[in-house]
């Protein structure tokens, strides 16, 4: 059995220290207190704007890349069978325009087409091909077949 301490003195205080040696508090201070979280949905703002960003730069390629090889294409590669062109270049340099076939400009009208090729040699099997004309170059190989319509 233990005896109760006199009147006055702390039942919980620590013993006395010999000299030279050091105590260590129980309980050191922590430091600052924390700060409380953050309210919920700041991080749905910064989701969002990651997402606009990606969406942005999405948006950018497929003008770059998307739209701008839709914008070059020319008169060659949308062409179709039936249709008529008009040459607004010379024999060695050509540059085919498609024309209304009752149009007076109509040169050649398009008898087959070959896409993703320059081999310009198949239009030798179209029996109704007076002449070829092929076009290559940023993935936009294409060859006619045409006949001469004057």
């Amino acid at each position: 059995m233990t005896t109760p301490p006199p009147a006055g003195q702390n039942p919980y205080a620590q013993p006395p220290v010999p000299q030279g040696q050091q105590t260590y508090a129980p309980f050191p201070n922590q430091g600052a207190p924390v700060p409380p979280p953050a309210p919920a949905g700041r991080g749905g703002k910064k989701v969002l704007r990651i997402l606009g960003i990606i969406v942005v730069g999405l948006l950018v390629l497929g003008v770059k890349f998307g739209i701008g090889w839709w914008a070059d294409r020319t008169d060659a590669e949308t062409t179709s069978v039936g249709s008529c062109m008009h040459n607004e270049g010379t024999d060695i340099n050509p540059d085919l325009q498609e024309v209304d076939c009752s149009a007076s400009e109509a040169e050649f009208q398009v008898v087959e087409k070959f896409d993703d090729t320059s081999d310009d040699t198949k239009c030798e099997a179209v029996k109704e091909a007076t002449i070829s004309y092929y076009q290559v170059g940023g993935g936009h190989n294409v060859v006619l077949c045409l006949k001469e319509t004057k």
